[in-house]
């Protein structure tokens, strides 16, 4: 049985807090199933680290990275750090570097969570990000800075090999799950050069897959039905910032960042890939106790699933289920007065519970 080795990387603000009960969790889980091996280390590279050195993580950091099956992020933010330091010194040079081209986001509305919306009913859906190019690209820059003729320039790569890797992995995704439709999102009426190019290779990829209904929506549309018609979506495909704006969207309308996990995936298996919680770190709450752990948690889920694990993946989700069926241990962005680790530590119960009864009828 293969020992798994994960890289953790708590982060800042809440990202410490809500990790350290998403090992909680993982902890029950090798200790009730004897199949799970997996062992961790704990990387403490943040603002913290940035301020004490200089940098945000060691220059040889990628390279320790890289020998992990899997990293486990929490969040990464402080106000004492600019943003492109902490974004483009560790996040993004571990999404490009690993070449980690997809960012997967359920959402899904979970039983004992109501949705804001009037008729939530039963949303359940996967937003397929574009994660390597596109609009986050570090290629522009800033000419006559201060002065009144002042130009900002930043390009957007799209390329023909990467919107068909993205397109191609939501269609087989479909496929392999039985949806009947993917949906993308597109603005090629006003960007008419890179978002034509999207168009264009989304519909040769949907070719090679007749059973599965293609549906094209600019932006803004797609923003509103996601509002207005959400249980229409099976599969979301989005270049990366209408991912990242779409998937926020989705969080709102399934009750909040705090319950939406993702995956940074580099489908291969040539590098690691990352899992994190949609949420920032939250610095307003950070240290209070009060933050929810459960899409960090998920996220752990979504990591044991890609490492092949699926099935204690759903053992996880169900757990986080049946306490929020419960109604007795809520955070405050649900509508409780529960601690961050009465959370955590409910979640690891039901789990305890649940995987006891398995063993038992086993």
């Amino acid at each position: 049985m293969r020992n798994y080795q994960i890289a953790v990387l708590p982060g800042d603000g809440i990202g410490p807090e809500v990790v350290n009960e998403t090992m909680k969790v993982l902890e029950i889980l090798k200790k009730l199933d004897s199949t799970l091996h997996m062992e961790f280390d704990t990387f403490h590279w943040n603002s913290e680290y940035y301020l004490q050195h200089g940098e945000i993580m060691p220059k040889n950091g990628l390279e320790t990275l890289k020998k992990y099956d899997a990293i486990l992020f929490g969040a990464i933010g402080d106000q004492r750090v600019p943003d492109e330091v902490t974004i483009w010194k560790l996040i993004m040079p571990i999404r490009k570097q690993f070449n980690q081209y997809i960012n997967f986001r359920p959402v899904k509305l979970l039983q004992g969570i109501a949705s804001p919306l009037t008729d939530g009913g039963d949303i359940d859906f996967v937003i397929i990000r574009e994660n390597a190019e596109g609009e986050y690209s570090n290629s522009g820059g800033r000419l006559y800075p201060g002065f009144e003729q002042e130009i900002a320039v930043q390009n957007t790569i799209f390329t023909r090999k990467g919107t068909a890797k993205a397109a191609r992995f939501a269609f087989e995704y479909a496929k392999r799950n039985r949806k009947r439709s993917v949906t993308s999102a597109t603005k090629s009426n006003a960007i008419i050069h890179s978002m034509k190019l999207w168009d264009e290779v989304v519909q040769e990829i949907s070719e090679e897959f007749p059973a599965i209904k293609l549906d094209s929506y600019y932006i803004d549309a797609l923003a509103a039905y996601f509002v207005s018609r959400p249980k229409d979506f099976e599969v979301v495909v989005a270049s990366n910032l209408f991912g990242d704006i779409l998937s926020d969207l989705g969080s709102a309308v399934v009750g909040g960042l705090g319950l939406s996990p993702s995956a940074n995936l580099n489908p291969e298996g040539d590098y690691p890939s990352m899992f994190e919680p949609v949420h920032g770190s939250a610095p307003d709450i950070a240290g209070k106790g009060v933050a929810n752990p459960i899409a960090q948690i998920w996220s752990a889920a979504l990591m044991l699933e890609h490492l092949g694990r699926a099935d204690l993946a759903g053992v996880i989700v169900d757990a986080i289920e049946r306490v929020l069926l419960e109604k007795e241990v809520r955070t405050p962005d649900l509508g409780g007065t529960s601690t961050t680790s009465e959370m955590g530590t409910a979640i690891c119960e039901a789990l305890q519970q649940i995987l006891l009864v398995k063993e038992g009828n086993a």
